[in-house]
């Protein structure tokens, strides 16, 4: 086993487990990748164009199961190591980019919880931003023999031309002057502030002497002002990763999912427009969401307008430099080199540990073909779990063959829940709600889908 293909265990056991419970790995998803070289190149134009304070935004579409997940996953790996801060986050019917009832603050919330810095990639890094500000700013001090709170004061002056850049600034100083005194209540109000997680404006008065917080009016102007905070703490850029955005297309409420797409729509025009500074958002979503002309992007016209497909494009003609990218299913070699490079990582690197012959990982695929057919490699979230367990019952039973088990497996094509509807979307937008022996007239909803019914 040498020094270059040896996998610590730690990282071993971690991708094995996320892969055995069907979820993403939260590191080593190089070690595992396959393909998409071409829209990974384009995604890492885009960071180094956030480096130089350029703006970007990026909707990954794909069909359920086609790997959304893993390529912004590995998006936001890619963004640590050049130096970038990452946030991310699931929209849900409690998180949306847009709403009245808190769910907008409470994506953002979400987001900071997750922040991640190439030091803290596990998330939880916000503290430790906030404190890399304050330190680079106390060494300016030293070197000019000027009191710190100069420096932060004049570097959070670049703040307050933009929407609620003055209170933002207002916090800082605060966690400043905890910092400087000892005062650790002090600090943590500025961080909980910093999070979203004060409700009331006057909870914030009394701790921090601030009139505004983080709300649903303010979510996007937020991150905005945190993309040019991390830049002044010595960070590359700020990149956001949204993913599940197909919840916004199942809400049943015509005004909360337009109201959530002129959210986006402001994303993109700030990006297209190089109105906001080292920020970069990639938003993954299925075709439903991007291309219906009912419910999804399509439907609110000015952005099926900008995201129309490059008409040059198509019959294997591709453009990257669009802001939408398709990403294909897997192909059955892709996942046949996933498998190999999965048995890799199982046996720490090492060649010689091998538990499957390449032969037997073909025997594996065609059972899994015969079982479900193509979908074993076009959604094959079930079938590396299946293959996660082979692995597990053979390394614990050396006396078993891989022809018995490969008998036994079972595996069931995973089924798209993205097409259901939410049974509560939180209807915020709708003055009334009618009762269940009410009729809703007509007029209510008129676009959206009709009821089901059997005969």
């Amino acid at each position: 086993m040498t020094a270059e293909t040896t996998i610590k265990a730690k990282d071993r056991n971690a991708i094995i487990q996320s892969l055995r419970a069907g979820v993403v790995p939260r590191s080593g998803q190089h070690l595992i990748q396959v393909g998409r070289v071409r829209e990974l190149e384009a995604l890492i134009k885009d960071i180094n164009h956030i480096c130089d304070e350029g703006a970007t935004v990026r909707f990954v579409i794909g069909n359920f199961g086609s790997g959304k997940t893993f390529f912004l996953s590995l998006v936001r790996t890619i963004a640590l190591q050049k130096k970038l801060v990452t946030v991310h986050a699931d929209l849900n019917p409690n998180r949306r980019l847009h709403s009245s009832k808190g769910q907008a603050r409470s994506l953002y919330a979400e987001l900071m919880r997750n922040l991640s810095t190439r030091a803290k990639p596990e998330g939880g890094a916000l503290s430790s931003v906030v404190e890399k500000f304050v330190s680079s700013a106390m060494t300016e001090a030293r070197s000019r023999n000027v009191n710190p709170e100069v420096i932060i004061r004049e570097r959070l002056d670049h703040l307050s031309e933009m929407v609620g850049g003055y209170d933002f600034a207002e916090v800082i100083a605060a966690y400043w002057r905890g910092h400087d005194t000892g005062d650790d209540v002090l600090k943590s109000n500025a961080v909980r502030w910093l999070r979203g997680e004060f409700s009331t404006k006057t909870d914030a008065k009394k701790a921090l002497g601030v009139r505004t917080i983080v709300d649903d009016a303010n979510f996007y102007d937020q991150l905005k002002l945190f993309a040019r905070f991390v830049r002044l703490a010595g960070y590359e850029g700020f990149v956001v990763c949204l993913d599940e955005l197909v919840n916004l297309y199942k809400l049943a409420n015509t005004q909360a999912r337009n109201s959530n797409y002129e959210q986006i729509l402001r994303i993109l025009n700030d990006s297209l427009q190089g109105t906001a500074d080292g920020l970069g958002f990639v938003l993954g979503g299925t075709p439903e969401f991007l291309m219906d002309t009912r419910k999804g992007l399509y439907s609110y016209e000015a952005l099926q307008t900008r995201l129309a497909e490059n008409t040059f494009a198509g019959n294997g003609i591709v453009d990257f430099s669009h802001p939408v990218i398709r990403l294909a299913s897997l192909s059955q070699e892709d996942l046949y080199v996933l498998l190999t490079k999965i048995r890799h990582v199982f046996a720490e690197g090492n060649a010689d540990a091998y538990l499957i012959s390449d032969a037997e990982i073909q025997g594996f695929m065609q059972h899994c073909f015969q079982r479900v057919g193509e979908a074993y490699f076009r959604t094959p979230r079930n079938t590396i779990t299946a293959f996660v367990n082979l692995l597990a019952v053979l390394d614990q039973n050396p006396e078993v063959s891989v022809e018995d088990l490969v008998g036994k497996i079972t595996i069931e094509p995973e089924q798209n829940p993205d097409l259901l509807p939410f049974e509560d979307d939180g209807q915020e937008d709708t003055p009334t709600q009618p009762s269940p022996t009410e009729t809703v007239s007509e007029d209510v909803e008129a676009d959206d889908d009709l009821a089901s019914f059997k005969l």
